[in-house]
Formats: structure tokens, C-alpha cells, sequence
């Protein structure tokens, strides 16, 4: 892994924790909430909390172009709208780190080949660049549900629209029925 790509800047390899420093901040974590990670109960937590973090935050180290590589052009000239909806997932929201899960709906319209339905569901954390792209994304924030003003079962549903989308109010509207439907 040699770089991280963020919104804002690229961080190398140097500029990332090590996996002691990351288990030194969470025993930080758990004397500050006023218990002791040398307690027999806590002593392996550290590591476990680092390990669980390096799966739950894996994606920043997918590559798009690795998944996306293989279209199938043997579609006889396909160019109508690709749905593939409810495609569980779970985040973490960036303000809290308290995780999120929900469901995304995507649709594509193809130019040149249409992908794989299993990699559909990898569109979630990456993105494509075909004529367009529609996503629904159906969320439960546990940071509102959790804490705050604890409100169970609140959706949050955002939606963006690429290309196509973008300037068809007929291909937006089809797409969410769709995905509503």
C-alpha cells in the first residue's frame, strides 16, 4: 500500500500509523471512557479493534480499475438502463466514526459492454464512467440512533445522477421507481 487517496491529499505509506500506534490509541480510548486495557477482559482488545478497523476501512485500498477491468461487449448492443438494487452495505460516518448501514440501488446505462451483476454491488464503493450513472443510497445512521437524539429507524437517502441521468428527468424518474418499486 503505498498511498491513500483522500479527498483532500494523498497520504504515503510513512504518513500511516503503525499498528502499534493504532493500538496505543485505542488503550488511550479505553482509559479515557475510565476502564483499565490491562484488565484481563481488555488485554487483547487493542489488536482486535486495529485488525477490525484495517477490514472495516479495507476500501480505501480498492482500486477501481482492477474491479471495473471486465465488461462483456457480447451484448448484441445493449444500451438500455442496467438496475441491480438493494445492495446491502455498511460505512462509518465520518464525524463520529459511528458506523451506518443501509442499502444502494445503481443504475448504469452501458456504452461498449455492460458489466457483471457481481460487480455491481462493488459499485457502492467505487465508481464507473459510462454514459451514466444513477445511485440511491438508503441509510440508518447509528450516530442518530445511538447517540444524540436516538431516534431508531430514521432513513437518510441521498442520490446522485451522472451523465444520461443527469440530463433525463424521464431516466431519473424511471430509475426511482425502480428502485422504490
Amino acid at each position: 500500500m503505498d498511498a491513500i487517496v483522500t479527498d483532500t491529499e494523498f497520504l504515503r505509506a510513512s504518513d500511516i500509523p503503525t499498528q502499534e500506534e493504532a493500538e496505543a490509541a485505542v488503550r488511550t480510548l479505553i482509559r479515557w471512557a475510565g476502564d483499565d486495557p490491562s484488565r484481563e477482559g481488555l488485554h487483547d482488545t487493542p489488536a482486535r479493534v486495529a485488525k477490525a478497523y484495517r477490514e472495516l476501512f479495507a476500501g480505501y485500498d480498492t482500486a477501481p480499475e482492477d474491479i471495473l477491468a471486465k465488461t462483456f461487449s457480447d451484448v448484441a448492443g445493449y444500451g438500455d438502463m442496467v438496475v441491480v438494487k438493494d445492495i446491502q452495505f455498511h460505512s462509518h460516518c465520518e464525524h463520529h466514526m459511528v458506523p451506518f448501514h443501509g442499502v444502494a440501488h445503481i443504475a448504469y446505462v452501458p456504452e461498449g459492454g455492460v458489466l457483471g451483476l457481481s460487480k455491481m454491488a462493488r459499485l457502492v464503493d467505487i465508481y464507473v464512467r459510462p454514459k451514466g450513472v444513477a445511485v440511491m443510497i438508503e441509510a440508518e445512521h447509528m450516530c442518530m440512533a445511538m447517540r444524540g437524539i436516538q431516534r431508531q429507524g430514521a432513513k437518510t437517502i441521498t442520490t446522485v445522477f451522472i451523465g444520461q441521468f443527469e440530463r433525463s428527468a424521464e431516466d431519473q424518474s424511471r430509475f426511482m421507481m425502480l428502485a422504490r418499486g
